[in-house]
């Protein structure tokens, strides 16, 4: 990322200049920065057809590295919560009192709810 940062910094520096904006390479390496995370602060534009190309595949490649990622990171954990639950669900019905025969104690239960012996 801060490969892809740097170089489209020196480009838009190359390609827009002082005149529009972009009067050095650390503020063109902002302004990529704040187009790649999608923030998109607007005090740095470009206004040349050829830049506004380049600023589009910028934003259209900063939310395929962010936003995307992120979505499916967060599924994959919503995921493994349910499935933890799930197990934990299972493995409570699987427990049963070896004296009363209760079954469904909880999973971290060391005594039978109804009958007290010891699981």
């Amino acid at each position: 990322m801060v490969t892809v940062v740097l170089v489209v910094g020196a480009m838009m520096y190359l390609i827009e200049g002082p005149e529009h904006g972009f009067e050095s390479i650390p503020a063109s390496t902002y302004w990529a920065v704040v187009t790649l995370t999608t923030v998109g602060y607007g005090d740095i534009a470009p206004q040349t057809a050829f830049g506004r190309m380049v600023a589009a595949f910028v934003m259209i490649l900063g939310y395929g590295v962010i936003a995307v990622p992120t979505g499916i990171v967060t599924t994959e954990l919503a995921r493994a919560g349910v499935r933890r639950e799930a197990e934990q669900a299972a493995a409570a019905q699987a427990r049963a009192c070896e004296q009363c025969g209760l079954v469904g104690h909880d999973a971290d239960a060391r005594f039978c709810r109804h009958c007290g012996t010891q699981l």
